[in-house]
């Protein structure tokens, strides 16, 4: 991570879904935009002396080359780091660029895709034209892959949103507007709030509208409905203030919920659209909403290679506020047909100008792919879980995938969960030991699920139903591999010998992996992930964070495990507890 600075410069090349053929740039003064192809530099008022940063961003492939022409008029190429897409990303620093002119060059096939210029001290660079168009989607998915990104192997969880967009590393936006208003800005949105947040701090540093909806809940019949749209147009055309935008995030997060993206996938009112399930229309960006509430954010794609599995990587917020990011896979990304909800991949719908100074939101009927942007597709709708999965997996993995390296995929993943639950449950358990006498209020009924305050931020239900949702994944595997043997690459192994080898590499991994918590007396426990299956019954009662940890780690009565524990919760709420097993032991989630 580099090192805070007051101002920096981003210049971000955009190029659009079909080729753009462009003048050749003869001239000294050629420098242009194309139709589809813009150059965004930040800030606003760029500084010698600090970094100029250079993030370039195609639709249509990757760049080949990035070049840079200095005040002094020479001209080298800038190193980059590279990003597979759509959009694909080519990202490099120049440090301490000095006074005057730059001329910056995104090159492809020896050819100029994109030139624009940025003058460094005394000049203003283009904010863009103040509207949601293909380049300016195009740059705010680049903004979210970037926000997010670590190598692969590397556990990326934060306390809340903060820490990153306060981090010039990897926010491109960080002091945009010059103003330091990046300095201290809370940034601490849950599970629904995260995608309005991250929009609206994108549309606050651009200058852009924004809209947001109220909605209800839906019920057991019927999938959430929302009013007419909020549009905001307080951050057009002027650099609005801190106080400003902390108004218009405060009206979101008091606005919207779950229930404003599980909206019906044929409903023209709501904030969000389905999109195609395909790798192009799928971008950094992207929601994914399951049926029962839970809301992920698509953040980077990695390719298939070798025999190592693709990966599409993902983030959520907690209602602890925690950012985590992680992998798609079925553990995480539940999926299944209710008429209480639209669940499956949706973007946010577009936003444009309806004459003079008026803004619309578009329909469905006008969301049909001419203008670059993915269009308005509901097969989500039509497809059972099996289908879905399937789908998902030509997509990861398109070469198919050998058993083992398929197992090995699921396992790290489900690893992972149980990594992220040891987070939240020790969280519950700080908070419970800085309280000492609490007991918190349990809700009754489905809203254990849905509540707000003490039980929303430390209880686990969703979580725990969807660890043991994961599981399952886990122990299905073999008889995936029987039912759907054209997504994996056997080499003329039967699908029946291959299920078995994975049946018995399961048992190895059973005792080989394990995850640690710290126990009541702070000292270190660990469990194997064979242990963990073994509890899998205690664990449909393992959400109460008036419970001490190790019950809700499973921690069988009267075992030297449990001889810690010096708490429990409420008889009362013990008893519900036992009466809302089923909906665990079966991981189906009750309708409201």
């Amino acid at each position: 991570m580099s090192p805070t600075t007051l101002f920096r410069v981003t210049l971000v090349i955009l190029i659009g879904l079909s080729a753009v053929t462009l003048p050749k740039l003869g001239r000294a003064d050629a420098c242009q935009q194309g139709a589809e192809v813009h150059v965004w530099t930040a800030p606003l008022e760029p500084a010698p002396g600090y970094p100029l940063e250079v993030f370039v961003v195609a639709t249509d492939g990757r760049v080949d080359e990035i070049l840079v022409t200095d005040p002094s008029g020479t001209r080298n190429p800038l190193r980059n780091l590279a990003s597979d897409g759509p959009p694909w990303s080519n990202y490099g620093t120049l440090f301490r660029p000095q006074q005057g002119t730059y001329r910056i060059q995104a090159m492809r096939r020896g050819q100029v895709a994109a030139c624009n210029e940025v003058r460094v001290g005394g000049g203003s660079s283009d904010r863009g034209p103040g509207q949601w168009d293909l380049a300016t989607e195009a740059l705010y998915s680049a903004w979210i892959e970037h926000l997010f990104n670590a190598p692969v192997e590397q556990s990326l969880s934060f306390k809340s949103l903060a820490p990153l967009l306060s981090d010039p590393a990897q926010n491109f936006l960080y002091n945009y507007l010059g103003a330091r208003e990046d300095e201290g800005l809370p940034a601490e949105p849950d599970c629904a709030d995260l995608p309005y947040y991250l929009r609206a701090y994108f549309a606050w540093k651009l200058g852009l509208p924004i809209a947001y909806r109220s909605c209800d809940r839906g019920s057991r019949t019927r999938a959430p409905r929302c009013q007419s749209a909020t549009i905001e147009t307080g951050f057009v055309g002027t650099r609005a203030s801190v106080s400003r935008f902390r108004q218009v995030a405060q009206a979101l997060v008091n606005t919207v919920h779950s229930g404003s993206v599980r909206t019906s996938l044929n409903d023209d009112e709501t904030d969000f659209y389905p999109v195609p399930l395909k790798r192009d229309a799928i971008w950094p960006g992207t929601l994914y909403a399951d049926p029962y509430g839970h809301i992920m954010i698509v953040v980077k794609w990695v390719p298939q290679s070798g025999r190592s599995s693709g990966l599409l990587l993902a983030v959520d917020a907690q209602p602890d506020n925690s950012v985590t990011r992680k992998r798609y896979w079925e553990g995480n990304f539940l999926f299944a047909q209710t008429p209480s909800a639209g669940p499956g991949f949706k973007t946010f719908r577009p936003l444009t100008r309806s004459g003079g100074s008026g803004w619309r939101v578009l329909p469905n009927a006008a969301i049909d792919g001419r203008s670059g942007l993915p269009r308005f597709a509901t097969e989500q709708a039509r497809m059972d879980p099996d289908d879905f999965y399937a789908r998902m997996e030509t997509l990861i993995n398109p070469k198919g995938l050998d058993p083992a390296a398929a197992y090995e995929s699921t396992l790290d993943a489900l690893m992972e969960q149980l990594e992220t639950r040891v987070t939240s449950v020790d969280n519950g358990e700080t908070y419970m030991r800085a309280h000492p006498g609490t007991v918190i209020s349990m809700p009754s009924g489905p809203a254990i699920f849905e509540t707000t305050g003490p039980w929303e931020d430390y209880a686990t239900p969703s979580r725990d139903m969807r660890l043991l949702i994961a599981m399952k994944v886990l122990d299905a595997l073999p008889q995936r591999i029987m039912r759907f043997p054209q997504l994996y690459v056997l080499n003329g192994e039967s699908p029946a010998r291959a299920a078995s080898r994975i049946e018995q590499l399961n048992a190895q991994r059973l005792r080989e992996r394990s995850i640690s918590y710290r126990r009541s007396d702070g000292s270190s426990w660990r469990l194997t992930l064979g242990e963990i299956y073994d509890r899998r019954q205690a664990l449909e009662m393992a959400y109460n964070p008036n419970d001490c940890i190790e019950t809700r780690w499973g921690a069988p009565t009267g075992s030297t495990e449990a001889s810690t524990c010096r708490r429990e919760a409420p008889r009362a709420q013990r008893q519900r507890m036992e009466q809302y097993r089923s909906w665990f032991s079966d991981t189906k989630r009750p309708p409201r």
